[in-house]
């Protein structure tokens, strides 16, 4: 049976003057219309296409890609506004997808790119966009391990840091202690799970997870001091964020923790207002 809003490998029944109808299973015939029929199928080829409903309620299908499946979260531009009803939303389609007022988590301009879950709507059968879609992300215990790779979409900004939806599934949270720069809604990611915490919650990072990560910042510290005049640099516990992020595109904390542990593999000396490597008469004290 073909699945609404979902990619579908459906037979090509026959051809008519609109285009080639498809086995919709229990659907019935569904159009393609001869816009999109690819050069060389014949009656008889399967197919890869999206099913979704036109104006006029009926089913069709499309070889173009959306932006986003049911299911599938994306940050989609505001096309048009109509009172009463909702917002039109670009979503790669001829036809956009409406986001009902009912459905809207606050005022939007045209031109604007909102975060959205594409669904289908239980009352009406056709896809539409929700903005309140926290209701719909999974709630049961996630199996994910500590420095699993994950796709990471932002979602929203908090106090704390950046709201995260992880492989279109889960919420977890990326710290702004933890970043280099301010993140940009709507974009999506690859990060990490840094850690899992007892209530089942996620902490991500956008860098390796873990030793790893603060193995790679350690490298990158040391490689400016080694190109350094006298093999030392003016940062230290002291240093403002704003600075160690110019010198070395990170947070203070992940700066903190890199030098924390060249520090104990006595590869540098943490000075008041400084940090230099070690020289060969450190060694003896």
């Amino acid at each position: 049976m073909a699945l609404l809003g979902k990619l579908n490998q459906l037979r090509i029944v026959r051809f008519a003057q609109p285009g080639y109808y498809l086995d919709g299973g229990s659907h019935g015939e569904i159009l393609l219309p001869a816009r999109y029929i690819p050069e060389g199928t014949t009656p008889g080829d399967t197919i890869e296409v999206m099913v979704y409903r036109d104006t006029e309620d009926r089913l069709v299908a499309t070889t173009d890609k959306p932006l986003a499946y049911a299911g599938e979260f994306a940050a989609l531009r505001v096309v048009s506004l109509t009172p009463r009803i909702g917002v039109f939303l670009d979503w790669g389609l001829e036809k956009d997808l409406l986001l009902p007022i009912r459905e809207m988590s606050g005022p939007v301009q045209p031109g604007e790119k909102i975060v959205v879950l594409v669904m289908i709507d239980p009352h009406t059968d056709r896809l539409i966009a929700t903005a309140r879609f926290n209701r719909f992300l999974d709630r049961t215990p996630p199996t994910y391990h500590e420095g699993e790779s994950v796709r990471l979409l932002v979602a929203s900004r908090s106090p704390i840091g950046y709201n995260m939806v992880i492989n279109h599934a889960h919420r977890g949270l990326l710290y702004h202690t933890d970043l280099a720069s301010p993140l940009k809604i709507g974009d999506w990611h690859e990060g990490y799970v840094r850690a899992i915490r007892p209530d089942g919650k996620l902490d991500l990072a956008l860098g390796k997870a873990g030793y790893r990560r603060v193995a790679d910042v350690s490298e990158r510290i040391v490689a400016a001091l080694e190109a350094a005049k006298d093999g030392q640099l003016p940062y230290g516990d002291n240093s403002i964020p704003e600075e160690i992020r110019d010198a070395f595109g990170v947070s203070k904390k992940a700066f903190k923790q890199a030098i924390g542990a060249l520090y104990r593999d006595r590869r540098i000396v943490i000075e008041p207002h400084c940090i230099r490597l070690v020289r060969s008469s450190d060694e003896g004290n």
